[in-house]
Formats: structure tokens, sequence, C-alpha cells
């Protein structure tokens, strides 16, 4: 009788030896990639572009099974949002590749350089990183975006899109690897390995030295899986439990609407704002007003104690108000939801925002410059917005074109990942001949 264990190690051990093949075949492509300048880079990316528009329906169609199939299994309304990649959506995503064109190429952009005092040269560049991975879920624009990105700068990708948007993600690399053939590059530059699943996924967080990085986005419980048990070095992308503080000295009229638009303009993605934070000098004031505006965008409020008193005593129609618990300060809820809470004092504002935040982006509605000098200065996040919206957070909007992820590490990069981001360096001595005494 067969040991299942055996069977399944078995099974493993060949999933690992084609992810691993996949990615020795990804370097060999990076290489000749790397020998391309930046006009052939260009006309690639254009190339692409063109082919997506005139594609478009195919990715839709096979994006309208994906819908569907996941709509049945019961996916919340935030993340089918984020799964939709229908025509306009493909159509968003060809101008982002030819943004992308657009941008000043980083490699070989020389970040430093000098002389030593015997003559010899030094030069810092920007060089390819070589082979990325990406492991993602149900977000179909992120193979166009991680694509274009990957080419531009010279490096070759290995992506897990997971199941939920597996029909799209073929669709759109299928037109992505006939291009890359039309130029002469074999489409094992930009691959997948949904082909295996999970275990495709499992694959390449063991694939060291077959893959140079790997890069989760997604949810917090696939960020910290990939964390946890990468071998490959991860830069680490963040869950959005993103926050909006309104100091004594704001401007409420403002307030509302960044309010409104952080939280409901698009619930499934990680900059949404999540926590309210309110001083309680103007918290008589505002919370009601906030109430009303949440309530007419539907949003579930969950309020601690002042709080939810005071939205209470508001009679407002049709909200939908409970009591905060503990877990919410730490939940990422990508949906109609919002927690709101009441602090007495900028520091303490401050310190419950550095205490719960995953670090990707916090707002402050403030006019007084000293308070907006303490709140940017000690919030340590990626990125603080003053007096706008949370869902500025974006590489697209920081003027990308695209974006890998936004990192909410510190080390290598921090905040929306673009061209730059992807790079690295490294150092070229020029010498005539000097040798070390």
């Amino acid at each position: 009788m067969t040991n299942p264990q055996t069977e399944q190690g078995a099974v493993a051990a060949d999933v690992f030896a084609a992810v691993c093949a996949k990615g020795d075949a990804a370097r060999r492509a990076q290489g000749l990639l790397a020998q391309s300048n930046t006009e052939a880079k260009n006309e690639l990316l254009l190339a692409i572009a063109d082919a997506l528009d005139a594609r478009a329906d195919e990715i839709a169609g096979a994006n309208a099974l994906d819908m569907q199939e996941s709509f049945e299994a019961g996916m919340s309304a935030g993340k089918l949002d984020r799964l939709r990649f229908d025509v306009p959506r493909v159509a968003a995503a060809a101008q982002g590749v030819r943004h992308v064109a657009s941008l000043p190429d980083p490699v070989g952009e020389i970040v430093r350089g000098y002389h030593l005092e015997n003559g010899l040269r030094l030069e810092q560049v920007r060089v390819p990183i070589g082979v990325l991975g990406m492991i993602y879920e149900a977000r179909p624009n992120v193979t166009v975006d991680v694509a274009s990105l990957c080419i531009k700068s010279g490096n070759a990708v290995l992506l897990r899109g997971g199941h939920a948007a597996e029909r799209t993600n073929a669709a759109t690399l299928n037109i992505i690897a006939d291009i890359l053939s039309e130029h002469g590059h074999d489409p094992a530059l930009v691959a997948s390995v949904d082909a295996f699943g999970r275990a495709g996924a499992t694959a390449m967080m063991e694939a060291r030295g077959h893959l140079d990085v790997l890069i989760p986005r997604g949810g917090a419980g696939l960020i910290q899986a990939v964390v946890r048990n990468s071998k490959v070095p991860v830069i680490e992308t963040g869950a959005g439990n993103v926050h909006i503080y309104v100091d004594r000295s704001g401007n409420l009229d403002k307030a509302i609407p960044i309010l409104i638009n952080a939280k409901t303009q698009r619930v499934g993605v990680c900059n949404a704002t999540e926590k309210l934070l309110v001083h309680r000098d103007v918290a008589e004031r505002f919370i009601p007003l906030a109430a009303r505006a949440l309530a007419e965008a539907q949003v579930e409020m969950h309020a601690d104690e002042r709080a939810y008193d005071l939205i209470d005593k508001a009679g407002i129609d049709g909200v939908n108000l409970v009591q905060a618990i503990d877990e919410d300060w730490d939940t990422e809820y990508l949906a109609l939801k919002i927690g709101i809470r009441i602090v007495d004092s900028l520091d303490e504002a401050i310190a419950h925002i550095n205490r719960h935040s995953t670090g990707h982006t916090e707002s402050i509605i403030a006019e007084d410059y000293s308070a907006i000098e303490e709140f940017t200065s000690r919030i340590d996040s990626a990125v603080v917005m003053v007096n706008a919206s949370t869902r500025f957070t974006d590489g697209g909007v920081f003027g990308f074109g695209a974006e890998l992820g936004i990192s909410t590490q510190k080390m290598h990069a921090r905040g929306p990942m673009g061209l730059r981001e992807m790079t690295t360096t490294k150092w070229i001595g020029y010498g005539t001949g000097q040798v070390r005494a």
C-alpha cells in the first residue's frame, strides 16, 4: 500500500523542481533583457499595451468567469471589486503600461561617484535585482503592473496570482507571452506558477537561489505566511489598518469629504481608511456630522463608548452602530465598516496609531502647523497625509505608472514601490593600474 506521506512528498518535490526550473529559465531570459537598451524596452512595453487594448475582450471574458465563480463561492464585495478586470479596467492597465514606458529608465543611473586619493574612480550604479517572485490574490491588475515594471527595470518575474483570478491571469499572460516572443524574448521572462496551485506558492518560498526576492501582496494572513515561511528574502507589503485623525484644529468641512472618500471610494483596497480618531475638543461637533455622512454611505460604525453615546444621541436615520471591542483597533475590515474612537490629545492619537497601525498610511486633519509637524515626524508609517485622503497612497498616483506594492518595511524600499525600488546597486571601480599598499 502506498504511503500517503511519501506520495505527498514526491509530489511536492516534483513541484519544487518545476518551480526552480521556471526560476532558472526566468534568469536566462532576464540576462537577455538586461542587454536591452531603454528604447527597446519601451518598444516592447508599448506593444504590450496595444495588445492589451486589442484583446481586452479576451481578458474580460475570462474575468467574467472568475467573477461568477467567486461570487457563487461567497467572496465579499470588496474582494470582488479587486477581482474585477473588465474592458475599462484593462484599458486603464494598458495606459499604465504606456506611462511606465514614458518614465526614466533607472538602470545604469549613477547613484554616487568619486575618486580615491590614489586616482581610483568609484561609481555606484543601479542594476536590476534579477528574478522576482510575486504572490498575490484576486488582483489581476497586478499581473499587468508587475510585468510592465519588471520589463522596464530589466527584471524577470514568476507570478502566483491565486485561484480566484486564475483564468484572468492566464489570458493576460498569454497576450504578454505572444508579444515577448514577437520581440525575440523568452516568455519565461514573465511566467506563472498558478498551474501548481498552493504548492507552487510554497515552492517559491523555498526556491532560494532560483528567485532573488519574494513579494507578497494581499491580506494580512497571506503576507505573514510568506514572511514566516520564506527562505527567499522578502519585501513585506502591508495590510492597511489605516487611520484618519481629526485634530482639535481641524477644518471639519474639509474632514467630511476626505473621510467619505478615504472610506468608501473603494473599500477593498489597502489604502482605504479603517479607523477614525477624533480629538475630544471637536468630538461633539464632528462625530454626529461624520456619522450622518457614514450612515448615508451605509458604513457600519464600531465606536468606543464616548463616540457610541454621541452617535446614539444624535438619532441618525439608518445608522448601523455597534460597540467597538479590542479586536476592532487591529482589524483591517476591507468592507463598509469603520472604527471610531475619541482621544484626549494629539499624543494619545499618535500613540494609538503607532500601536495599532500596520505602518501603511495615516492622515491628519489639522490647521495647527505645530500639530501637523508633530504628527508627521512621530507617526511611524510609510506614508503620512496632511488634510488629504489616504486613497492617494498609490504608485500610479505618485507618478510611478504602476506599483509593485506598498512596502511597510524599512529595508531597501518603503511606501509605493516603482521602478527605482525594483533595482539594486553595484559598485564599479575604474583604475589605471592601482594596487593596494
